[in-house]
């Protein structure tokens, strides 16, 4: 095992506090992560973590020893990406993160090709419909849908993507056709919401003739998946809030109508997340770039 090794897998031990996720997180088993800790340990002469059978906390020489290890890494790929050809031939594991719709749709299509033109890059790809921490769970890129809480990371803006409301004719057959965000906001009609945990109270803004305005929505079903809600929406189970480029099929094929038009959606800005450290690392930054063009003309395609 080296010296390197250890220090990444006790950077990730540290960021997620847990040897088992550490492990997954890189591919080796826990007994290796394990093993790991216990060689740094050994070279460093200090505990570098309190373990319990149900719990795992840095040590103070632990905290101290994890600003001087992300900076050893760090300095570790600034060097690799200074002899390499990076921009003809760029090498590494990139960990990108976006939410359901959205990564199956514009992003997942396009990383076959993106391997083809840089094949020493390898993408993790990880879907989630969660609030996602970069730092914490050690991603390169992320592409969000609204407006970060964390001000600390690079936000780069890509577009301001359309949103509907909208519904299955059997559903507005059985409920009737909203006109407005009012009659919504009347308890008259079933919301499908999505939630995950630390969500706040479920409120649509949408325009209306003296500007925007928040409207509370209630609902019977909930979900973390996007595409749940969607699935719920064909289903006829209640009205869904969607961007227009997740069921721009449905609506053109009719299986989903646009209600309340007359108040509809504000605009959700698309931007990608990265974190200040990154910045330099050119694999990230030519993914961005490549992800950027090709997000830019499908959302600008009739």
């Amino acid at each position: 095992m080296s010296y390197l090794d250890n220090i990444r897998t006790f950077v990730r031990v540290y960021e997620l506090g847990s040897m088992s996720a550490a492990a997954r997180d890189q591919r080796i088993s826990p007994a290796v992560a394990s093993a790991r800790m216990t060689q740094l340990e050994h070279h460093l002469g200090v505990r570098l973590f309190q373990r319990t059978t149900r719990s795992l906390s840095p040590t103070e020489q632990g905290t101290i020893f994890y600003e001087g290890a992300c900076a050893i890494l760090e300095s570790v790929e600034q060097a690799e990406a200074g002899v390499a050809d990076i921009t003809e031939n760029p090498r590494g594991t990139l960990h990108i993160a976006a939410p359901l719709g959205l990564g199956r749709r514009l992003i997942a299509p396009h990383i076959p090709d993106f391997s083809t033109k840089y094949p020493d890059v390898t993408v993790r790809l990880r879907l989630s419909d969660r609030k996602i921490d970069l730092t914490a769970e050690g991603l390169d890129v992320a592409f969000i849908l609204g407006r970060p809480e964390d001000s600390t990371l690079r936000i780069r803006k890509i577009a301001d993507c359309d949103r509907v409301l909208c519904a299955s004719p059997d559903y507005i057959a059985r409920h009737g056709h909203p006109m407005s965000g009012g009659e919504i906001d009347k308890g008259q009609h079933n919301c499908l919401n999505l939630r995950f945990p630390g969500a706040p109270e479920f409120q649509w803004e949408l325009k209306t003739p003296s500007g925007a305005a928040r409207f509370e929505v209630r609902g019977r079903f909930e979900s973390d998946d996007g595409d749940v809600l969607t699935a719920w929406a064909l289903a006829g189970a209640g009205i869904v809030m969607k961007p227009t480029f997740e069921i721009a099929d449905h609506l053109q094929s009719g299986a989903l109508i646009r209600v309340a038009e007359d108040t509809p959606p504000l605009p959700v800005q698309l931007a990608c997340l990265y974190a200040h450290r990154r910045h330099q690392d050119p694999k990230a930054r030519l993914f961005m770039e490549f992800m950027i063009a090709r997000m830019t003309a499908a959302l600008r395609a009739p």
